[in-house]
């Protein structure tokens, strides 16, 4: 390993070294005297050695061949030494900005590969004048550099545009006596008697050093305009050094950085020493993996491509096999917990989950009746049921939970529905009073527990939930509130699992006086494919409804250009009919107004729960830096669009109303009681309406901005329609460029109404830990590698060595440093292990 620091990136020499022990855990805070670079490696989330090593990079770049300018290729990269000849700086007539052209002489390196020498031409554009002159400065007639690109040519010369330069200290500025060298900096300052006569940074000592560290395989960090790339590998190897248990090595001392192979050996043990193995030898040794030590190195300082790629699958895997145990050991603890055992027997003689059955309107799918069945038995155990149910939008997951919820009231226990919003909410209560009328006498109590109820009605709700009274009981976020208290409580249905976070659902399961665990319900209508389902669930059992109640007809999809107008036009009409035939129209923007238009305008969408930003907008979840960087037309509005369409001729008498998060709790209920009566047959909203909510009337779907959404949120918008068995229709409204990737991601949406297959083209697109939401799939903080679509048969293989290692050693005491790493694991992402 060949180490040369510059800009101040470690502070600790041989004097502190022995003072200080450095460890995994140990503050950057503590080891870089640059704290500029110390604030910005914590904007990257970097606080820790261990943050640092654990900050992988996104590519390693090929290595750079070394050639002579007479062995220069045009359109292959290359590298070599050379000297400046000359540099100017012009200003550019055509165009503001400044062109930079250097000219350099090969001679020298030219001569180690026996190649006579050659000039080329180095140029830089640039409109600032402070990076020409920067480089200018870099490119100093005389110059000593490294220049790694890849030639062309213009006009008969050889030329490399915006290169890589490396800067080389002059051979008469090597370290000597009366000369000292600053480790810290990599500066070489020339001395003569007390004080220094100038200062000068350099990124190499000697050719050889700069020409081996141009040319190795290079690691590529996400990086920023404060901190590039380059220095974070630098830092990052920095640390390894020192965990290795050597000082920094000097800019000119080559015989303490080239280290000889008892000199690699010792470092290789000591740097294990620091970075102990996790994953169980065996394991290792089975999958053929590198100790963890090593995986870093060839990750941070690769010998080879190779090497860096065994790196990245070996520490892939130790994320495998950490959330598989991890996961497995919180499915044993939750099968210790004791629960209310719900066998559903009614004294009746028919049991009343059988009754509620018989008296539905239609027949429950074979997929409904198997849950049923399923969760009738795990409810009949005296150990908590901790299952998720994943349906399509539309299949079903209400009743199936209502069942459930029956058979914790018939063993004379209470059951709480918690539902995402308020409409939700208030839908939910009003169906299942509906549906269970009738079926026991006295009635089945329905109680609806909101943040927004009158005080006294929240009083009277939350005194029936402390009573114990067997019932039913839905709510709103006011189900985490110390207020509420269901003493009796054998049953937690969460609606929408994605929206609620760990310590909700931890509150909830402690609502019980008598230290019972409740059984619980996980519902998602959000497509999972089944490989990331077992590994953010797999404490849970899994239940899927796939198939689709009768009389559910198939969504109609369109996607529509903006800009033709034609088509614009027709598809207003057409909804138009539809309202005239007694339908309903979703309209969904992505932003509530302009954030313009006034400091309110800042308010939150707050019932979107989608990472959206202050003003309810719908952030692209597929957005990269080049994206962000470009200027993107601006999102359309609720107002701007409810203004626009009512002075549509094909809407002249028809009546809007507009729906938000923004909007208080009453007038949430009043707009969709009259868009589901007909009063405004037309609602202009956010995506407040993306989940739960059931008009059966409902047969067009328009969103706009729609390549800007991501496609589950976008199947589960869809599937707010057609659920009367009427015909419908989805209309997505892009202004995406013909060919891009927008436009090929609506395409999905278009071609497909499989919400497995559309979820597995999301995570293709932008990755697990924004399909699922980051606080529960952990992808910010343990798992960075772990890629649950391409990787899923390597989540096969640990989770079944996970199982067979657990059977033998439950407690993992043969394997301290596994099960530290399944702690920290459990401690930083709670949600990931409770299926949040």
């Amino acid at each position: 390993m060949v180490l040369r620091m510059t800009e101040g990136t470690v502070c600790m020499g041989a004097d502190r070294m022995d003072g200080m022990s450095i460890s995994l855990d140990t503050p950057l805070g503590s080891l870089l005297s640059n704290k500029r670079r110390v604030s910005t490696l914590k904007s990257f989330g970097i606080v820790s050695v261990n943050d640092a090593l654990t900050y992988y990079p996104f590519r390693v770049a090929d290595p750079v061949p070394p050639r002579a300018i007479r062995e220069a290729r045009p359109g292959e990269s290359m590298a070599f030494a050379a000297t400046v000849r000359q540099c100017r700086i012009m200003a550019m007539n055509a165009r503001r900005g400044y062109r930079l052209e250097a000219v350099v002489d090969d001679s020298d390196f030219a001569a180690t590969r026996n190649m006579p020498g050659s000039m080329a031409r180095l140029v830089f554009f640039s409109g600032r004048k402070g990076y020409v002159d920067w480089m200018a400065m870099r490119l100093a007639q005389g110059a000593r550099v490294i220049v790694s690109g890849t030639p062309s040519e213009y006009m008969g010369q050889l030329q490399f545009t915006h290169p890589d330069i490396a800067t080389v200290a002059p051979a008469e500025s090597q370290p000597a006596e009366g000369m000292a060298t600053d480790a810290q900096s990599g500066s070489i300052a020339h001395q003569s008697g007390v004080g220094a006569r100038h200062t000068r940074s350099y990124d190499a000592t000697t050719i050889e050093e700069g020409m081996e560290r141009v040319c190795r395989p290079r690691p590529v960090y996400h990086a920023s305009a404060r901190l590039s790339s380059e220095r974070i590998h630098e830092t990052i190897v920095g640390l390894l050094w020192m965990l290795g248990g050597r000082d920094m090595p000097a800019p000119g001392t080559d015989d303490i950085a080239v280290m000889t192979n008892e000199d690699e050996e010792r470092f290789t043990g000591t740097l294990a020493e620091a970075i102990p193995d996790i994953l169980p030898e065996q394991v290792r040794t089975e999958r053929g993996l590198m100790h963890r030590a090593e995986a870093f190195r060839a990750i941070h300082d690769p010998a080879s491509v190779q090497a860096f790629h065994q790196g990245i699958a070996t520490l892939r895997y130790e994320e495998a096999f950490i959330c598989q145990t991890a996961l497995l050991q919180a499915r044993q603890a939750n099968g210790g917990a004791s629960a209310h055992p719900c066998a559903g027997d009614g004294a009746t003689g028919e049991r009343l989950v059988e009754r509620f059955v018989a008296s539905l309107p239609f027949q429950l799918t074979d997929g409904q009746q198997q849950v049923i069945a399923d969760i009738r038995n795990d409810m009949a155990q005296n150990h908590p049921m901790q299952r998720l149910l994943q349906g399509e939008v539309g299949s079903g997951k209400t009743v199936v939970a209502l069942a459930a919820m029956l058979q914790a009231v018939e063993a004379g226990y209470q059951a709480v529905l918690v539902a995402p919003t308020l409409v939700l909410a208030e839908q939910h209560a009003e169906n299942i009073r509906t549906m269970v009328e009738g079926l026991h006498s006295p009635s089945i109590p329905v109680t609806l527990i909101t943040g927004g109820m009158k005080l006294a009605a929240r009083r009277k709700a939350h005194a029936i939930a402390a009573s114990g009274e067997p019932g039913i009981i839905v709510a709103t976020h006011a189900a985490f509130s110390t207020a509420f208290q269901a003493s009796n409580l054998a049953l937690v249905v969460i609606d929408e699992q994605h929206r609620f976070g760990v310590e909700q659902r931890e509150s909830l399961q402690s609502k019980p006086i008598d230290g019972s665990t409740p059984h619980m319900l996980v519902m998602t209508a959000t497509p999972i494919p089944r490989t990331a389902a077992m590994t953010w669930f797999g404490d849970l059992d899994i239940s899927w409804l796939t198939e689709l109640p009768g009389g559910r007809k198939p969504i109609r999809t369109f996607v529509i250009n903006e800009e033709d107008g034609r088509t614009m036009a027709n598809m207003f009409s057409h909804i138009r009919a539809r309202i005239d035939a007694g339908e309903r129209a979703y309209i969904v923007c992505a932003r509530i107004d302009d954030p313009s238009e006034g400091a309110d305008a800042g308010a939150a969408d707050r019932d979107n729960g989608r990472g959206d930003d202050a003003n309810g907008a719908v952030l692209d979840p597929y957005a990269t830096d080049d994206d962000m960087a470009q200027q993107r037309p601006p999102l359309h509005t609720v107002m701007q669009i409810k203004e626009r369409l009512q002075k549509l001729p094909q809407f002249q008498g028809i009546a809007f109303a507009t729906l938000t998060g923004r909007d208080k709790d009453d007038v949430k209920t009043q707009v969709m009681a009259d868009f589901a009566s007909g009063v405004t047959p037309v609602l202009v909203s956010t995506t407040v309406i993306e989940v739960g909510v059931d008009v059966p009337q409902a047969s067009c779907m328009v969103i706009f901005d729609a390549d800007r959404y991501g496609l589950s949120q976008l199947h589960q918008l869809r599937g707010r329609v057609g659920r009367g068995g009427t015909d419908s229709w989805a209309f997505l409204i892009s202004r995406a460029e013909p060919g891009s990737i927008a436009e090929s991601r609506l395409e999905v949406i278009h071609d497909s109404l499989d919400g497995a297959q559309i979820a597995q083209a999301d995570l293709e697109f932008r990755g697990a830990g924004d399909v699922l939401g980051d606080t529960q799939s952990g992808m910010r903080s343990s798992l960075k590698l772990l890629r649950v679509v391409k990787d899923a048969d390597l989540i096969v293989d640990a989770r079944s060595r996970a199982e067979r290692m657990l059977a033998d050693d439950p407690e993992l005491k043969g394997s301290v440093q596994l099960a530290g790493a399944v702690l920290d694991f459990t401690r930083g992402n709670e949600a990931f292990l409770t299926s949040n």
